[in-house]
């Protein structure tokens, strides 16, 4: 007879699942992980897997690194299971917009997992380059430990120079892409990495991606006569990169093109570290006294001296004092952050 449920013995003990094969996860649907092997090559089948439930609430995103158990032959209708997770060398945050918050508030979105560099995609013209979101995205990179890369696009229709003199304190590298160009700068700088690209519509993404990795077949929007592009990539997704001509490296690297972005969102970064991604401002609130918020409301703050003497830009700072108002929930994540007067930021 099978005893009855207060007879049965009960144990903590959860299995070490010592034979789980390493995976990393390419892409994310409803449930269901891609994930490839190791020494899987680019024509191998990749493996379908579900979260364990011993897992708890650990969420599996893009670029993790995990443990998989079952059938990883990634036969038609093969599943297998996700029952660990590696600890993450980097985690890529934003916080999203106003319509997807709770009442405990504006939820925090992890984009992706392990990535080495961020991407920043951002047209020339067409639409015009929004340095608010471009400042948006290096606060993400540097409060993550991602390191930072400007790709400018559509290079044959405006010149780089008001870009490039906006961050010249930085020292931020860039790459140009223009429709004839042959993306040898930006492979190089791909190579053996894991990088994200992130970019708003209209700016040429898509066909980015497209262009570094033919076989991704990303789909590719038109830009309207505003300059806005619609949302082309619904979902994040890892790509390899082709393997280098010359064979001169076994990992030529992967790319994760994540969807049209709205919005970054950065009420989960502290106000420190707001301020650290702007380096060029750091070193002008030594002098300011204890405690300063370094708004505009802050009559003794230093900022204003530091930019009156030319050692940063007003619009750097203008930039940063909106980010603070935005992360305290006073300005809007998803405004085109538009300097008036500034040539920079399309509305």
């Amino acid at each position: 007879m099978r005893p009855g449920k207060s007879s049965r013995p009960r144990t903590r003990t959860r299995p070490r699942h010592e034979d789980a094969v390493d995976g990393f996860v390419i892409a994310v649907d409803r449930g269901r992980y891609t994930c490839v092997l190791p020494d899987a090559g680019p024509d191998d089948p990749v493996v379908t897997a579900m979260r364990a439930r011993e897992l708890g609430r650990k969420s599996v995103v893009v670029g993790d690194r995990v443990g998989l158990v079952g059938d990883t032959s990634g036969a038609a209708g093969a599943l297998a299971r996700i029952v660990r997770i590696a600890e993450r060398s980097s985690v890529l945050r934003r916080t999203a917009d106003d319509d997807e918050s709770t009442a405990e508030g504006r939820l925090e979105r992890v984009v992706v997992a392990n990535a080495d560099q961020l991407v920043i995609v951002s047209a020339l013209a067409d639409p015009p380059p929004r340095t608010g979101f471009v400042d948006r995205c290096l606060v993400a990179a540097y409060d993550a430990d991602i390191e930072p890369l400007l790709c400018l696009t559509k290079a044959d229709l405006a010149g780089p120079e008001a870009v490039v003199d906006y961050y010249t304190e930085l020292e931020l590298p860039y790459v140009l892409v223009r429709p004839d160009s042959d993306l040898a700068a930006l492979r190089a700088l791909l190579t053996g990495r894991i990088s994200v690209l992130v970019g708003h519509s209209g700016v040429g993404k898509s066909t980015l991606v497209n262009r570094l990795v033919p076989a991704a077949d990303r789909a590719v929007g038109t830009v309207s006569a505003i300059g806005r592009g619609r949302h082309t990539s619904t979902s994040a997704v890892a790509l390899r990169l082709p393997a280098v001509p010359d064979g001169a490296t076994t990992d030529p690297g992967w790319i994760i093109d994540t969807p049209g972005v709205r919005s970054f969102g950065l009420a989960h970064v502290s106000a420190e570290s707001l301020l650290h991604g702007f380096p060029d401002l750091v070193e002008g609130t030594v002098d300011c006294p204890a405690n300063c918020q370094h708004t505009t409301e802050e009559a003794d703050c230093a900022l204003d001296a530091w930019v009156a003497a030319g050692k940063a830009d007003a619009r750097r700072l203008a930039s940063y004092r909106r980010l603070l108002a935005s992360r305290s929930g006073e300005g809007d994540p998803r405004e085109p952050e538009r300097n008036p007067g500034d040539p920079l930021a399309g509305s």
